[in-house]
């Protein structure tokens, strides 16, 4: 068992492990974590680990895409999947009587597909439509070109969907490789949470599960170089300004990442009474919306803030940041003030751990990157531990100067 009593861990024979997290519900999530993301994809395939998510449920040699399709709708279940730049989430929702079915339906996935080509090319509009979709969306595509040029020269700097040249040139082989490659037992966590027992949980899980190879994955992955701080502005023609300002940060081993963690969401978090907030949306009315978000990868980490907001009032925006980071950077903060922040983080931290799918996917993301499973009071003591010092060294790696800056106009 972990530390915590209601969280139980196992490995099979082949090498995959599994995390149960034990909850009272009558619904239950399991799936897989995969160490496999858009930064493991080769030159002239980015866009694959998207891909494969979409099209891993186009047919297996068992089944259908119809019936993979209907196998957990009929039961009032989900069958679902995202994919990161680091990691693929593959994962069913279900009422709890039905886990054995999801457990076999992820196996017969991983295990079994085949990626026709008849369904591929189906697929492949659909995913081409989404890159179109999101290309029209500035506030979201701003995102993507930001970290492509805080990442340039890396495999994580490219974009998730990938481009239309690429994702035209996928075909079943690449898919089936990826699969080959990169969905092996050293590579996966399988996770649930529920009310079932977790040894009849592992069972189902060996039963199903234990039949995958043992092959190790073949990652190579290398860490983004340093790069100095850009400043690009796009003309799009745009009634309005989108602007991204950030930095690399820590990765998600560094010790420093508590102390990021909190100066994010003092920051730009999602409490109204966020720095930057108050500052430029409440008592100036200068944005429509600014908002801070911390990306941790296993080797680097980006702090990217984001504003919304008219043309001509984008350099006024964009001091007052300076000044509010200038302020943390040079004064420690008081530890009564520090300490109200950091309850602020932990409540929101608390209210976040009663989604069951937090809950399960954080399990399944712990177990797959640290081999182990935090539970919420570990997490929380690693923010009370913050010091003011701390803070105040991580608000100095966020100063203006240290920031790249895209703005689409």
């Amino acid at each position: 068992m972990n530390k915590n009593e209601n969280i139980a861990l196992h490995t099979l024979d082949n090498g995959l492990r599994l995390v149960h997290v034990q909850r009272n519900s009558p619904v239950a999530w399991c799936g897989l974590a995969v160490n496999a993301g858009s930064r493991d994809e080769l030159e002239g395939r980015y866009g694959l680990a998207h891909f494969v998510e979409h099209t891993i449920f186009k047919g297996t040699k068992r089944r259908s895409s119809t019936r993979i399709n209907n196998r957990m709708e009929q039961v009032g279940g989900e069958l679902n999947a995202y994919t990161t730049k680091e990691s693929t989430m593959l994962y069913c929702i279900f009422p709890v009587e039905h886990l054995e079915r999801a457990v076999e339906l992820i196996a017969d996935l991983v295990e079994n597909s085949v990626f026709p080509e008849h369904e591929l090319s189906t697929e492949l509009d659909v995913v081409l439509e989404e890159v179109a979709s999101y290309r029209d969306t500035p506030s979201e595509a701003v995102y993507d070109d930001f970290e492509d040029m805080l990442l340039v020269g890396s495999q994580l700097g490219h974009n998730i969907l990938g481009e239309e040249k690429d994702l035209r040139l996928l075909t079943s082989g690449h898919c089936l490789d990826w699969i080959k490659r990169l969905y092996v037992p050293s590579n996966m966590v399988f996770f649930s949470l529920g009310c079932t027992p977790a040894d009849k949980v592992f069972r189902h899980a060996e039963r199903y599960f234990g039949v995958l190879s043992h092959a190790k994955h073949g990652i190579r992955r290398k860490a983004p170089v340093s790069i100095e701080p850009q400043r690009k502005v796009v003309n799009l023609g745009l009634h309005q300004s989108h602007t991204i300002v950030g930095a690399r940060v820590p990765g998600m081993y560094d010790d420093q990442r508590f102390a990021f963690a909190l100066l994010n969401n003092i920051l730009g978090g999602p409490g109204m009474n966020s720095l930057l907030n108050v500052s430029l949306r409440e008592k100036r009315g200068l944005v429509y919306t600014v908002e801070s978000s911390l990306v941790t990868f296993t080797d680097c980490g980006m702090i990217q803030i984001y504003l919304g907001c008219e043309h001509e009032k984008l350099k006024k925006a964009l001091k007052l940041i300076g000044n509010t980071i200038d302020s943390l950077a040079q004064n420690k903060m008081k530890d009564r003030k520090l300490d109200s922040y950091k309850r602020q983080y932990c409540g929101q931290m608390l209210v976040a751990s009663d989604s069951a799918e937090v809950a399960a996917m954080a399990a399944g993301r712990g177990l797959l990157y640290y081999n182990a499973v935090s539970t919420l009071q570990e997490n929380i003591d690693c923010i009370l531990s913050v010091t003011p010092e701390q803070l105040q060294q991580a608000a100095q790696q966020l100063t203006l100067d240290h920031c790249s800056i895209l703005t689409f106009k």
